[in-house]
């Protein structure tokens, strides 16, 4: 497996909109109990959820070529 740096560093976004949402979620959870802890790592962590869920692009994604973005074809057809 060969590691692409100009991949990770090409932002485009790779996350559908219901992971972002866990994301952020998570992120949220993770600052609130680490104020409660005094837990950087765990400040850490959910800063990097926060970011990444609120950006749509995560660069772990990016260098391994995963895409979760949905293509939106069909959900409102569906819906109809």
């Amino acid at each position: 497996m060969s590691f692409d740096i100009k991949k990770v560093c090409k932002f485009e976004h790779n996350m559908g909109e219901k992971e972002k949402q866990y994301r952020l979620y998570a992120g949220i959870t993770l600052l609130v109990i680490s104020i409660f802890t005094a837990s950087i790592a765990l400040l850490l962590i959910g800063m990097v959820l926060i970011s990444t869920g609120y950006s749509g692009w995560c660069p772990a994604y990016s260098g391994l070529g995963k895409n979760t973005l949905d293509d939106g074809a069909g959900s409102e057809e569906d819906n109809a």
